[in-house]
């Protein structure tokens, strides 16, 4: 029997502190949302403050990246020159290209190594995030580390490619001089540019993983029109092209690096080949894709890992 002094049931009275008080509570005691994207100066200064790790994990990158093969760290150099050779059959035997290149053997080397570079750089973009994905999702840190990371792993590797390089360079009778010089700025500026594209790849790739497959596609195009097997100045000499065309072979910026540096160590590639607008367009590649690739990472910064 129900006393008729009872009262229906009341709903447990509203906890006086709200989300919205919760919000101004963390607020004032300086909590912010786990994983939220940091302002932009704030996101450098904590990628600058792990600038230890980021050349630690560039490192242990390149040391274990030949470690199963018997040769080792010699494939660092071993892999670069057997393309080469493998051009010069294809382009300058067959093709008969050494023949209407000055110095061809230094020109295609030179070639070979600088492009390596910033298609490594790329490649190994597409796998920053996704190759790490472990990583990614224990450990808060700034993802930008990442593509970093491996960008100076393969700067590292273009360190010995460079003194390789030299040796070959020196064997047909290029011997250093001033002009040599000239290269530290120009791979320092590919370097930019390498590291900025490593980024919008990383990015795309985190997204859209199919990326790391058409990537090779894509890299291989690239390098056909990027001038290392063959002269751009020359063909546009020999062939009446549109001139978009022109202009982009033109402003492609892997022919713009790989021009600096056959300008700085070989003397057969004159000043007369090397556009007077060069520096000016490796400077403006590595600005646009430098800054604009850290940015454009950083504003996705919320999403790697939870794909």
């Amino acid at each position: 029997m129900i006393s008729p002094t009872a009262r229906p049931s009341e709903p447990p009275a509203k906890d006086s502190t709200d989300l919205g008080d919760l919000g101004d509570l963390a607020a004032r005691h300086g909590l912010t949302v786990s994983g939220a994207r940091p302002p932009l100066g704030t996101y450098i200064a904590q990628l600058w403050s792990r600038r230890h790790f980021i050349t630690a994990f560039a490192t242990a990158r390149l040391t274990s990246q030949y470690s199963q093969a018997k040769l080792g760290q010699l494939w660092q150099l071993m892999t670069p020159l057997l393309n080469a050779a493998v051009y010069y059959f294809v382009f300058g035997v067959l093709m008969g290209t050494a023949r209407r290149i000055p110095d061809f053997v230094p020109f295609l080397v030179t070639g070979v190594f600088v492009w390596t570079f910033t298609a490594n750089s790329v490649t190994a973009g597409t796998r920053a995030v996704s190759g790490s994905i472990g990583l990614v999702q224990a450990l808060h840190f700034p993802r930008a580390a990442l593509p970093i990371g491996l960008a100076l792993q393969q700067l590292q590797q273009l360190a010995f490619s460079m003194g390789a390089l030299s040796v070959i360079l020196m064997c047909f009778g290029e011997f250093p001089k001033p002009s040599w010089l000239l290269a530290v700025p120009a791979l320092a500026l590919q370097a930019v540019f390498s590291t900025g594209i490593a980024m919008v790849v990383a990015r795309l790739a985190a997204r859209t993983p199919d990326i790391a497959q058409l990537m090779p596609f894509l890299l291989r195009t690239w390098m056909y029109v990027s001038g290392v097997m063959w002269s751009i100045p020359m063909v546009l000499k020999r062939l009446d092209l549109p001139e978009p065309v022109v202009l982009a072979l033109r402003c492609n910026p892997v022919a713009v690096y790989i021009d600096l540096v056959r300008f700085a160590l070989i003397d057969g590639y004159t000043g007369a080949q090397l556009p007077p607008h060069v520096w000016a367009l490796a400077l403006g590649w590595a600005v646009l894709l430098g800054v604009g690739g850290f940015v454009y990472f950083w504003k996705a910064e919320e999403e790697y890992g939870h794909g």
